[in-house]
C-alpha cells in the first residue's frame, strides 16, 4: 500500500462514458479514491451503494468520490445504471492505476492463491497527496467510516 502523507500517483483512466478522466483534473479538491475487484459482485454492490447513499454529504462538502476497478466501460455503465450511482467509476483493465496504488496482491481464496484487486480507499488531499489509507476495507462501512474520519455528519 502507498503510504499518508506521500504524492498520490496522477493517472488517466476512461470513465463509462468513454471519456478521459485524470486524477489531476481534480486538484484543489479532496478526492475519495476506492478501488474494488469488481462490478456487480455483492461486496463490491454493498460498498458503492453505501457510496451512492451518501454521495450528496460528499459533494456538499466539495468532496468527490472515484471508484476504480479492471472491468470495462460497459460493465461500469450497467453496474451505474442498475444501482443508481451517481459518482465516477473508471475502468482500468491494463491495471495502470491498480499497481501505481499497490492493491493488485496475491489473494486467497479457499486455499486458492491468486492475483487481484484488495479493496483499498485513499483519501487524498487538495494538493494531491495521500492523506489517509484505508486497506482491506469492509464494503458496508466504507462509506459511513470517511464521513467519521472527516467529520461529516
Amino acid at each position: 500500500m502507498l503510504k499518508e502523507k506521500t504524492k498520490a500517483p496522477d493517472f488517466t483512466l476512461n470513465n463509462k462514458e468513454g471519456e478521459k478522466v485524470s486524477l489531476s483534473d481534480f486538484k484543489g479538491k479532496k478526492i475519495v479514491l476506492y478501488f474494488y475487484p469488481k462490478d456487480n459482485t455483492p461486496g463490491c454492490t454493498r460498498q458503492a451503494c453505501a457510496y451512492a447513499s451518501s454521495y450528496s454529504k460528499y459533494i456538499e462538502n466539495g468532496i468527490e468520490v472515484i471508484g476504480i476497478s479492471k472491468d470495462s466501460e460497459k460493465s461500469h455503465t450497467n453496474f451505474a445504471q442498475k444501482y443508481n450511482l451517481p459518482f465516477i467509476l473508471l475502468s482500468d483493465p491494463e491495471l495502470e492505476a491498480i499497481k501505481a496504488y499497490d492493491v493488485w496482491q496475491e489473494k486467497k481464496l479457499y486455499g486458492k492463491v491468486s492475483m487481484g484487486v484488495v479493496r483499498t480507499t485513499y483519501l487524498i488531499d487538495e494538493n494531491g497527496f495521500i492523506e489517509k489509507v484505508w486497506e482491506k476495507v469492509k464494503p458496508d462501512n466504507n462509506a459511513a467510516e470517511i464521513l467519521s474520519y472527516l467529520n461529516i455528519e
